[in-house]
């Protein structure tokens, strides 16, 4: 069972604290009650950055409260509390690993399940990406969830 899920991606202001948003809000929809924490952070973070504005609104057009999110950059600490790391892109594997050698074999792709290599970064970009992504993070967080849940 996992207790501690981190989620990951580049800056944590978009795809990351997108996912954990989606965690918390999605993981008591199969009715049981909420019982993992989820926590994100970004592997170039500069920390105390806000959410992206943008995604923050697509996040609310779902029914999904982002509430006050302010970034982190990744660390061995981070990670060594995490039972499970997700990471945005299929690269980051070895970023993470190569954080702490030790989380070989915890850290995983968010579409592992879905064979999808990498989420696409939006920040920055049209809101049709931000859309496509935050469509497929959400696929993917349901998908994770009913693995781990």
């Amino acid at each position: 069972m996992f207790a501690n899920v981190l989620i990951v991606c580049h800056a944590n202001v978009c795809r990351s604290p997108a996912a954990e948003m989606l965690f918390k809000a999605r993981q008591g929809a199969q009715g049981a009650a909420p019982s993992i924490a989820f926590h994100s952070a970004g592997i170039r973070a500069m920390n105390g950055q806000r959410m992206d504005p943008l995604m923050q609104r697509l996040l609310a057009e779902r029914g999904v409260a982002s509430g006050p999110h302010h970034s982190r950059r990744l660390d061995r600490q981070l990670v060594r509390s995490a039972d499970l790391v997700l990471v945005s892109e299929r690269a980051q594997v070895s970023e993470v690993e190569a954080l702490d050698p030790a989380s070989r074999g915890k850290v995983f792709p968010l579409g592992k399940w879905e064979d999808v290599s990498d989420v696409t970064d939006p920040h920055g970009g049209e809101e049709s990406a931000y859309r496509e992504s935050l469509v497929l993070i959400e696929h993917l967080v349901m998908g994770w969830l009913k693995k781990i849940c």
